[in-house]
């Protein structure tokens, strides 16, 4: 197989979550274990940092990785989903896995795994660590898939947990309160293991302190240490902040919610020094303003164009869409114009009651089964009093919008991580 039929396999033989969405969902770790046991427990090879929460673990994942890889550590970084390119998820010092070696470890290992009938993502999980071994990485920045305690990355002993936030996401496997939510992302805690928890509620932060007492693992609340004391935005309009330890620290992201992200950051890497991880100054700053170049990240409040202003973000749930619709009202524009879709299993009238009411609209679908119909989000956007089109594609609703607007108007793309990487994929 080459690698695009390589892909198809595993696409087909173990459903992708991001295409299906719950019938890809295996609960229990039982498939974890027995490919691990096959594979010689390649995640025992490395160090491991684990990352969790609702939003932000991604940006926060990335920084961390560019930050180490600035330090000279051989760094690994396993994220989902990715946007363009299956090897977006396994990088190694910002570099994706190689073609060769996803057709390799597919068919090398086809045999063992067929009968286990993995999900997709249990099968990647064995395959990043498994590489991740085999180029003796020194640190790998692991980002949970799902929850935390049943998802199929917890088999690690990391060297640091983070919790970046609580908010409403994959209630059906999660549970349908933020106390219940809080238990299964909590459920990375592990026993001596330091975790810094980014933001809490009065709801989740009991259940956080209860598990950590539970295995006596140290508890950071980085709210608590108040480590990033204000922010403000230079001409590159990269966050300036002021920091009780980096004074003029600049970061290359630019969305709202990396306030909150550095935040949890700056605690974690108070927290990796006192590990051991030699971590200069020098190295913050260098991860924190070239995080996008050292690890590849895309689809954080990205700028694809000017003159009109062009913006795509994956946020997609209401805790993500808070911050992207407050960094909307400090955008200068003459007229808003937003292209968004969204998958049907988030909280789709959660997300349309925050919508600006005055933007012109261009409803679409993601090329993904769980993708809400077009004609669908339209009428349920009228709802909220939220007007414009509808068109079946990314492709055709983002030209319409960019043919409507005028240089000084301001296009955002968004609602769904497929959105954005539809998007992305047509410069591709």
């Amino acid at each position: 197989m080459n690698y695009q039929e390589t892909l198809t396999y595993l696409y087909n033989s173990a459903p992708l979550f991001q295409q299906v969405g719950k019938d890809a969902y295996k609960e229990g770790l039982d498939n974890t274990y027995a490919l691990d046991d096959y594979f010689h427990h390649p995640h025992r090879k490395f160090h491991t940092i684990h990352v969790a929460g609702t939003n932000g673990k991604g940006s926060c994942s990335h920084t961390l990785a560019a930050i180490l890889q600035a330090a000279g550590y051989k760094t690994g970084l396993y994220t989902s989903p990715h946007l363009v390119d299956f090897r977006e998820r396994i990088r190694v010092n910002g570099t994706p896995v190689s073609q060769e070696f996803v057709i390799d470890f597919v068919e090398k290992h086809r045999a063992f795994f067929e009968p286990l009938h993995p999900s997709f993502f249990e099968l990647t999980t064995a395959m990043a660590f498994t590489y991740f071994a085999e180029q003796q990485v020194d640190v790998a920045v692991i980002e949970v898939g799902l929850g935390g305690r049943l998802d199929c990355t917890n088999i690690i002993q990391p060297d640091l947990c983070v919790i970046t936030n609580i908010s409403f996401d994959h209630v059906q496997f999660l549970g349908n309160t933020l106390e219940k939510i809080a238990s299964e992302k909590a459920g990375i805690i592990k026993e001596g293991t330091p975790v810094v928890i980014g933001e809490t509620t009065p709801e989740t932060r009991p259940v956080f302190q209860a598990k950590a007492t539970a295995v006596g693992a140290p508890i950071v609340f980085a709210e608590d240490e108040h480590l990033l004391i204000h922010a403000t935005r230079n001409e590159a309009m990269h966050y300036v902040y002021q920091t009780a330890d980096y004074p003029q620290l600049e970061g290359e992201l630019g969305g709202l919610c990396q306030l909150k992200n550095t935040n949890t950051l700056l605690s974690a890497i108070r927290q990796l020094r006192h590990a051991g991880y030699n971590l200069s100054e020098e190295n913050v700053r260098k991860g924190f303003l070239h995080v996008c170049e050292l690890t590849g990240l895309m689809g954080r409040w990205q700028k694809l164009g000017e003159k009109p202003t062009i913006i795509c973000d994956t946020g997609h749930n209401t805790g993500g869409m808070q911050y992207i619709t407050e960094q909307l009202r400090h955008q200068t524009y003459k007229t808003l114009h937003i292209v968004i879709g969204m998958v049907n299993d988030k909280d789709v009238s959660g997300v349309l009651s925050m919508l600006p009411k005055d933007a012109r609209y261009y409803f679409t679908q993601a090329s993904v089964k769980r993708a809400l119909p077009y004609q669908q989000m339209k009428a349920l956007a009228e709802t909220f009093n939220l007007h414009g089109e509808a068109y079946p594609h990314v492709k055709e609703a983002f030209e319409a919008a960019k043919e409507q607007a005028q240089p000084d108007d301001f296009i955002f793309v968004g609602g769904s991580s497929f959105i954005v990487a539809d998007l992305l994929s047509l410069n591709n």
